[in-house]
C-alpha cells in the first residue's frame, strides 16, 4: 500500500497542519480520504454569509476539485461526514448535497456541534472514496 498526501492547487491551501487528502494506493484501486472543507475563497475568507445553502455550494464545489485532482467524482464517494452548526437548517444542506450526490446514496454522518473552526462557518464536509486504478 502506498500513500500520498496532496493539497491540489485548485483549492485554498490549508490553513494549519493538515493535508487535503491522501490517498491510498491498494493495487487494483484507491482509497481518497478529503479533509473536512468549509466554504472558503481561494484567499482562505469564509464565503456564504449567513447562507447554509452558499456555504454548502462553495464546500460542494471545493470536494469536487480535489476528487477531480485524483481523477475521481462524487460518484466515488462511499462515505460523506457533515458538520453543522444548527441542525434545524438541514433541509438547505440537504438540497446542495442531493444536487451533487445523485447516484448510490454513500454512507452517512451528520453531526451539530456549538461551532467549526472558522467563526461564521455553517457547515464542515470530509468525504472518502473509493477509485478504480
Amino acid at each position: 500500500m502506498r500513500k500520498t498526501f496532496d493539497n491540489p492547487d485548485s483549492v485554498p491551501a490549508p490553513s494549519g497542519g493538515y493535508s487535503h487528502v491522501v490517498r491510498l494506493d491498494l493495487g487494483t484501486g484507491a482509497l481518497l480520504l478529503v479533509s473536512g472543507q468549509i466554504a472558503s475563497s481561494e484567499s482562505g475568507e469564509l464565503v456564504g454569509g449567513d447562507s447554509m445553502a452558499a456555504q454548502a455550494e462553495r464546500v460542494f464545489e471545493q470536494l469536487g476539485s480535489i476528487l477531480a485532482a485524483h481523477d475521481a467524482s462524487f460518484g466515488d464517494v462511499i462515505n460523506i461526514r457533515t458538520y453543522v452548526t444548527d441542525m434545524s437548517r438541514i433541509d438547505e444542506y440537504a438540497r446542495v448535497r442531493r444536487r451533487h450526490l445523485t447516484g448510490e446514496p454513500p454512507t452517512s454522518t451528520t453531526i451539530e456541534v456549538s461551532r467549526l473552526v472558522v467563526p461564521g462557518a455553517l457547515v464542515e464536509v470530509d468525504v472518502t472514496a473509493a477509485v478504480a486504478a
